[in-house]
């Protein structure tokens, strides 16, 4: 099947509108890297997801799903196939204490829903760029909390594309890790389950989370966050610090002055000038304290063919 058939038939699952080809991934990454994607596609309804991975299946073409790209490093080559972001799943509803959160939602969103409704719990997330599915996906965490010390169940749609309500255990949750890419699972809404408290005792303590994250992280450049998990023993950023390697930089790619945990994209990087840090850091990291870092950002894609990027 040709380009232009396999968009033809995409235009029969999605509109014309939610469906871009030869797409730049770099547009929707937070590190501002990415070749092109064949097909990006972004669905408005939990069926047509499931159009979209029946059809990807029945004729062999890759699907691969990207949130809003804040925990994500694309090489530049690009992806082939089909590239699916479920963004525009973005609401978010309260009932009881129990809030709901579409997959495409911002985890941060999320937070401050639970604060409007007086509820805690999700307080730890006020800083965490990512999504409500990247959330679940990488059991994502901050300042002692992870999702799923919240999470209820969740509506997934599996690989062979039914929808199936998986409860938190189901998940194989530990640190910044669940089971959802080796099952094949899309996460399309999450539930939380949270605790009434006192709306000003909420705030303050988002506040000083946010002001925390302000006062340490370099915002002001392209990142994926922290790049490296906390191993066992240590902190990342103190064992990459203590090997002199703030300000180690190839390319536009740039080991944060402000905190070595995070890889920053200072002039224009490439993924190759990203990944090439992260080798050298994990490398330098190794031979000086024997101490192996492994990464937390997604590293997905093609490397360009000879000639290319």
């Amino acid at each position: 099947m040709d380009k232009k058939e396999i968009y033809e038939r995409l235009t029969t699952i999605v509109d014309k509108k939610n469906i871009c080809v030869d797409e730049w991934l770099k547009r929707h990454t937070f590190t501002r890297l990415g070749g092109k994607a064949d097909f990006f596609v972004t669905p408005e309804t939990y069926d047509e997801v499931q159009g979209l991975i029946k059809f990807a299946k029945s004729n062999q073409i890759p699907l691969t799903l990207i949130g809003n790209g804040s925990n994500l490093i694309v090489r530049d080559g690009g992806i082939r196939g089909i590239v699916m972001s479920l963004t525009k799943f973005n609401k978010i509803t309260v009932d009881g204490n129990y809030l709901i959160a579409q997959s495409g939602a911002g985890i941060i969103e999320a937070s401050q829903e639970a604060l409007k409704a007086g509820l805690t719990g999700l307080e730890f997330a006020c800083g965490i760029p990512g999504t409500v599915g990247g959330a679940l996906y990488m059991n994502a965490g901050a300042y002692g909390g992870e999702i799923k010390d919240v999470l209820d169940h969740a509506l997934v749609i599996d690989k062979d594309g039914n929808f199936v309500k998986r409860k938190a255990e189901d998940f194989g949750f530990s640190y910044r890790y669940s089971n959802i890419s080796k099952n094949g699972d899309i996460v399309l809404e999450a539930v939380f389950r949270l605790k009434p408290g006192k709306y000003e005792e909420i705030k303050a303590l988002m506040d000083d989370l946010t002001e925390r994250r302000r006062a340490k992280q370099p915002l002001e450049y392209p990142s994926c966050g922290s790049v490296f998990k906390r191993p066992k023993g240590y902190y990342a950023g103190k064992l990459i610090q203590d090997s002199g390697l703030q300000g180690f930089r190839i390319g536009g790619a740039e080991v944060s002055k402000k905190h070595a945990g995070f890889i920053v994209n200072v002039d224009n990087a490439t993924a190759s000038d990203y990944i090439r840090v992260i080798e050298h850091v994990q490398k330098t990291v190794k031979e000086k304290f024997n101490v192996t870092l492994e990464t937390e950002v997604k590293i997905i894609g093609e490397d360009p063919k000879e000639g290319e990027g």
